[in-house]
């Protein structure tokens, strides 16, 4: 398993991070869950990624439980703060000083531990002033309850924004969170830039593009029996901008180039993104330790140019990269 630097930190991070969205507390049993997680470990992953707002709380409370007894200095924990949680109150959502500071002590008793390494502002906040949010940021890390901070599918002007103000009040902004692959592109002629002149890197999530970067989904034919794209509790919904058979159909021509690299198709997504050297990191999430097993063999796999272009021809024009899609997707105010 290779390692990377966050960002302009000294943090050393799993260039493939373990990530329980959609999965632990949700999708698949706790003992299933813990048997990813590890899994995880013993592939070398010392890295791992979850939020509040996973099966509301409860996620974090299955990764908390599933790496006791870990050595803790060994382990980069994340995790992240911003969609209702709890009774989802008019202050159990958001970026203000109040849900902030409930929130990172939830977090940690549910985590089992101290402190997390990195804490992230899971979206950009609308209705709380960037000031407000960037401090309480601040004494989170003061208190030491966390080592640095990021964002998740912020925006390029709004990570400058929040970089600035981190920087005057000391702290270090080092990450971004979003989503990014073959398919959904959307952080390359912005995002990527902005955090490449700052010294913040990515962390990117739904590197397979939920499953469809597989070649499972094939066109014409019944989805698979218990794939994202048949789960009623969310999987759906997030996969759903894939299934069409122009996309499925572009994707099917990708696995002669994948195997003529000697990987899966899972794997050749992974490596994909890990081509981009503003990444520090990819997050894979698991149902079965074996996908964990089998995916983490994308680490230090170097894709040469003429099948990164291969690529880009097999996809043509169903790749997403208006990176004007980061703010559309974004909620345009808090969802209580």
């Amino acid at each position: 398993m290779k390692y990377r630097y966050l960002g302009n930190s000294g943090l050393k991070i799993t260039e493939i991070v373990y990530g329980n969205w959609l999965t632990h507390g949700s999708q698949v049993e706790n003992e299933a869950a813990t048997a990813c997680v590890r899994a995880a470990l013993d592939a070398g992953i010392t890295s791992f990624d979850t939020a509040d707002v996973y099966a509301n709380t409860v996620a974090e409370e299955v990764l908390g439980e599933a790496l006791k007894g870990e050595r803790r200095a060994s382990l980069e924990i994340f995790t992240k703060v911003y969609w209702p949680t709890g009774p989802k109150g008019p202050n159990d959502c958001g970026l203000s000083r109040k849900h902030i500071m409930e929130s990172i002590d939830g977090s940690l008793q549910r985590l089992q531990t101290d402190y997390v390494d990195l804490y992230q502002a899971h979206r950009f906040d609308t209705e709380t002033p960037l000031e407000e949010t960037m401090q309480a940021f601040a004494d989170v890390v003061r208190a030491g309850k966390a080592l640095y901070i990021g964002v998740s599918e912020w925006t390029a002007d709004q990570i400058r924004a929040g970089h600035e103000l981190a920087r005057d009040l000391g702290i270090q902004l080092i990450s971004s969170q979003p989503q990014y692959s073959m398919l959904w592109r959307v952080i390359e002629p912005e995002v990527v830039p902005t955090c490449e002149e700052l010294g913040v890197s990515q962390i990117v999530w739904s590197p397979i593009a939920q499953g469809v970067l597989t070649g499972k989904y094939v066109p014409g034919e019944d989805l698979p029996e218990g794939s994202r794209a048949t789960d009623t509790k969310g999987g759906a919904d997030m996969i759903k901008r894939f299934m069409n058979d122009d996309v499925l159909g572009r994707v099917q021509k990708l696995k002669p180039i994948a195997e003529g690299l000697d990987l899966s198709m899972a794997q050749l997504a992974v490596a994909w993104v890990l081509q981009n050297k503003n990444l520090a990191a990819a997050i894979i999430g698991a149902s079965r330790p074996e996908q964990v097993t089998e995916n983490v063999k994308a680490s230090g796999v170097e894709i040469p140019a003429d099948a990164m272009r291969a690529i880009d021809e097999a996809l043509g024009d169903v790749v997403v990269s208006d990176p004007a899609m980061t703010a559309q997707n974004g909620p345009q105010k808090r969802p209580v």
